[in-house]
């Protein structure tokens, strides 16, 4: 369990700023750091960091940058600012808010120029709340490849990464000082490491069941999609030194995870056209709003289980994505010529699916809204060979966190800042708002990112003012 333990004894060393987690905010954190001129340590509970950021689709929405220009793509960071703050029904965290749209596109390009990770924007489909093209991924839009790269930047930029380190206490003053830390390794052994300044980048709450049956009881009993090593650890830590605390029912579900094979597939099923019914052959909701929306809408159907159903264009768009090509591999994408061999492969009654596809079908013909509210005007025909894909709801990950001002340090619930202590990605508030509806795709590796650049300079900075 989390602990702070306020006592004065020694350290077995003291380093000048120590990174707790190795996700995406993490290591953009030591990068930043380095290039500040101080020498970071980053501390890993795993053997091999990946966390979070590695089962996601790697995927960074940035305004104005090198790659959208390239592509010919005109946006904005008031666009980009707008489209959150749309999503999450105005009620973003503004400090947030603004650093993450501020410092998204200069982050890809640092990222990109300085490091060698060469992003790409995604082309052929938008997300929904999107009004540009503004998703960034790797060659295999994976989250693994994204940790891989990040990794590798840290590694060659001589960044000590310390693995199977599990940091289970902080060390504190009264004040809200943190001394340093306390790590636990495999075998049991600990040590007490002393610290200038401290990051939290170990993400959200989302593996701590007490804590989501807490601050988001309608998903407790949810398939959790995100790392296990998420227990909620700088919230915890961050609450017992005076943090204030944000938007903690705020989260990211997601509606379309392959059931039972654990494989997320990719919204673009739902998006160019496709859409999704309940074992009895009926949509259930409107889809367009998003797949975090999806996670309960899903999970409240019969055996909180749904169908995604798309057709052979879709898939071709999907299968840039590597979980999507993992799913077929592995089966769990079916195929079918006609409306009664695609029921009879899903075991649903066939009228029923061939009902549903004709809907679906003069909805797009007539460009019509229909009852849910989803607008079909100019969404592309299905045609045959027709698919689907048996999907369940999940928690992704967890929006709410610590405050935090624009250092990116966590700040008490008068907004006074805690002395040395920084806070980025799932450890910090999102920019989602407290709603799963008010996430839009990408929000949780932006503020990774970005947050995370942000903390680590600002620590480093710390350490060299005092110096």
């Amino acid at each position: 369990m989390s602990r702070v333990l306020f006592d004065e004894l020694p350290f077995d060393t003291t380093i000048p700023v120590a990174i707790i987690g190795a996700g995406a905010a993490g290591l953009c954190a030591a990068l930043a750091a380095t290039e500040a001129g101080v020498d970071p340590v980053v501390f890993e509970r795993d053997p091999l960091p990946q966390g979070s950021t590695s089962l996601s689709a790697g995927l960074i929405p940035a305004p104005a940058t090198q790659a959208q220009l390239a592509a010919g793509i005109a946006d904005s960071v008031e666009l980009f600012a707008g489209d959150i703050q749309a999503k999450a029904h105005g009620e973003a965290d503004p400090t947030v808010l603004k650093l993450a749209t501020e410092g998204a596109g200069p982050a890809i390009d640092w990222l990109s120029e300085r490091h060698g990770l060469a992003f790409t924007v995604i082309g052929d489909f938008s997300y929904p709340g999107h009004s540009a093209r503004r998703m960034h991924g790797l060659a295999s839009r994976s989250g693994a490849e994204l940790i891989d790269r990040l990794r590798a930047a840290v590694e060659s930029a001589g960044v000590a990464i310390m693995t199977g380190a599990h940091v289970t206490a902080l060390v504190a003053r009264p004040d809200g000082t943190v001394r340093g830390l306390e790590l636990t390794r495999p075998d049991g052994a600990t040590e007490r490491i002393g610290a200038e300044t401290v990051v939290l980048a170990c993400n959200g709450y989302g593996g701590n069941k007490a804590l989501v049956a807490t601050h988001i009881p309608e998903l407790e009993q949810a398939l959790y999609f995100g790392h296990a090593g998420n227990q909620g650890d700088a919230v915890l830590w961050g609450e017992a030194l005076g943090a204030g605390l944000k938007h903690m029912t705020g989260h990211q579900g997601h509606g379309s995870v392959a059931h039972p094979h654990g494989i997320l597939v990719s919204w673009a099923v739902i998006m160019e056209g496709g859409f999704q019914v309940n074992a009895a052959g009926e949509r259930f909701w409107n889809e367009a709003q998003g797949y975090s929306e999806a996670g309960v809408a899903v999970l409240g159907q019969p055996g909180g289980i749904a169908w995604d159903i798309f057709d052979g264009r879709i898939a071709g768009i999907a299968g840039q994505f590597e979980d999507f090509r993992r799913a077929e591999a592995q089966g769990a994408i079916l195929s079918a010529e006609t409306p009664e061999a695609l029921a009879q492969a899903m075991k649903i009654g066939p009228q029923a699916i061939r009902a549903t596809l004709e809907s679906v079908a003069d909805l797009k013909r007539n460009g019509a809204t229909d009852w849910l509210g989803r607008d079909w005007s100019g969404v592309a025909q299905l045609t045959p060979p027709y698919r689907a894909v048996r999907v369940t709801g999940a928690l992704f990950h967890t929006q709410g966190g610590l405050r935090v001002d624009r250092h990116a340090r966590a700040c008490r619930p008068d907004g006074s800042a805690l002395p040395n202590l920084f806070a980025a990605g799932g450890a910090a508030v999102g920019v989602s708002g407290p709603h799963s509806s008010g996430y839009l795709s990408g929000n949780g590796l932006v503020t990774a990112v970005v947050l995370g650049r942000i903390a680590g300079a600002e620590a480093a900075r710390q350490v060299l003012d005092a110096s």
